[in-house]
């Protein structure tokens, strides 16, 4: 087992591991012990009481963050030429279609998101298996396939992230960063939990949120109060 450095031992030693924090003190708490010197994420895990192989308990869904994610989000907007202004305008980083499917098959997949049209889908099928390991391949029910390419784009740049319950029943999202206000980490937060409450399946059964945990890239982690269902 690695030793912990000076400073990790510095910021577990400020995490009470008998105690289960308000969302209010470790939103405050992952500011205090992360030690990075860079502008570090803010990470939350949701352990759900679903059973993700049955199709009726799967649980995704969409989040616009009101204080957005503090990251750069690179966009590829993979659109007909008609469509190109509008993407353009909207802040698309990429915009194109043939060349970048292109690259795509040859590699290249250095975006963060991809948004793209109902017609333009058949031609990324055969791009899945590049797609679909990076969480790349666009999705109507995560709004990233779409004729209103300027909303799609807009929302993303401005905090909209997609989840998905893994196949152990954690839903992974980045919430912010470390240079946020504890306020509006906490507010991000929030948003999200409260989405994943209203996606709550009705094969549900039992405790729905198991356990929640927040951290900041390489600090430990900090247990928050799951009662909130």
């Amino acid at each position: 087992m690695a030793r912990l450095t000076k400073k990790q031992k510095e910021a577990v030693a400020k995490i009470d591991k008998n105690k289960v924090y308000s969302l209010k003190e470790a939103s405050q708490l992952v500011k205090d012990i992360t030690n990075a010197k860079f502008d570090a994420s803010v990470d939350i895990a949701v352990r759900l009481g679903v059973d993700p192989k049955k199709a009726n308990q799967m649980v995704r869904g969409v989040v616009s963050l009101p204080h957005g994610t503090g990251k750069d989000v690179k966009v590829l907007a993979l659109v007909t030429p008609d469509k190109e202004a509008e993407a353009k305008q909207a802040g698309a980083d990429f915009v194109g279609l043939n060349e970048y499917l292109d690259k795509i098959k040859g590699g290249w997949t250095d975006v963060d998101v991809i948004i793209t049209m109902p017609s333009v889908m058949g031609k990324l099928g055969p791009l899945g298996r590049v797609l679909g390991p990076r969480g790349l391949m666009p999705n109507p029910k995560t709004g990233t396939v779409t004729m209103d390419i300027a909303k799609a784009v807009t929302e993303v740049k401005a905090g909209k992230i997609d989840f998905k319950v893994d196949k152990t029943g954690i839903i992974h999202a980045a919430v912010g960063k470390v240079s946020f206000s504890a306020d509006k980490i906490e507010g991000n937060v929030q948003e999200l939990l409260s989405t994943i409450l209203k996606l709550k399946p009705t094969a549900s059964k039992g405790t729905y949120v198991k356990s929640i945990y927040m951290s900041s890239t390489m600090s430990p982690s900090i247990s928050i109060d799951s009662k909130i269902n």
